[in-house]
């Protein structure tokens, strides 16, 4: 795909890989829909990426929301080519410590969510007479479960195969589905896991998002729909 002047949606926006994707995009001319639940942090970076980058308060949990702003947003003249489910979050302990409202809360993001935007681009991708092209972040806690990260797992895994089914779904319409499988990033995201910090032998978020500009830049009849990336020697070198 071409990227000057395509059109993105990036969820989970203000923060992390969402902002290292959306100021990638934007370098490459491509007008991104930054979308998150802190407005705030949305319009700061809005005033470094420039006018190509489009603050959108969402939470991706209120499907009615995300109905109402992409029929607001969105049609057949001005479709979105490319959608980036990167909103999700993972919250950890032993499966008889972790609460409901924790389950439920990964559940909503890391799985609801992206089917609610999702099935809402779709349609919009294809009409489009251009190649369309959705990718969907997981992690590699998508291919192999681990303890205390049962909830995270179960929405990884699941986002696989709802992204392995898209794609059979989806091909014959131009419209290409990756799935990203990252190994820990360094970003906020062990904020909220014990035991885990954030050190230089984590990857970076910027090399994930270069790559994800690649895989989004392939001719249009290459699909990579699956890809796994991991630090070389995951250890922090702190304590070697």
């Amino acid at each position: 795909m071409n990227l000057q002047n395509k059109t993105a949606i990036i969820t989970g926006a203000s923060s992390g890989l969402g902002y290292s994707f959306s100021n990638k995009l934007t370098t490459k001319g491509v007008r991104v829909y930054g979308l998150a639940r802190s407005l705030n942090k949305l319009e700061e970076i809005k005033a470094k990426l420039g006018d190509l980058f489009i603050p959108v308060k969402m939470d991706i949990t209120k499907s009615d929301d995300i109905n109402h702003w992409v029929d607001e947003t969105f049609d057949d003249d001005h479709p979105p080519h490319i959608l980036i489910n990167n909103a999700g979050l993972g919250l950890f302990g032993n499966v008889d410590e972790l609460s409901i409202e924790d389950w439920d809360t990964m559940i909503q993001t890391n799985l609801n969510g992206v089917f609610y935007i999702t099935r809402k681009i779709v349609p919009l991708m294809k009409s489009s007479e251009t190649h369309s092209h959705i990718l969907n972040i997981a992690s590699v806690a998508g291919l192999l479960g681990n303890p205390q990260i049962s909830g995270y797992n179960a929405t990884k895994f699941g986002l696989r195969g709802f992204s392995e089914a898209l794609f059979k779904e989806l091909r014959y319409d131009n419209i290409k589905v990756t799935t990203l499988f990252p190994g820990s990033i360094s970003t906020n995201f062990f904020d909220n896991a014990k035991g885990m910090e954030v050190h230089d032998n984590m990857l970076h978020p910027d090399d994930v998002a270069d790559t994800l500009v690649h895989i989004i830049e392939t001719p249009d009849n290459f699909l990579i729909n699956e890809i796994a990336m991991r630090p070389l020697n995951p250890k922090n070198p702190d304590e070697l």
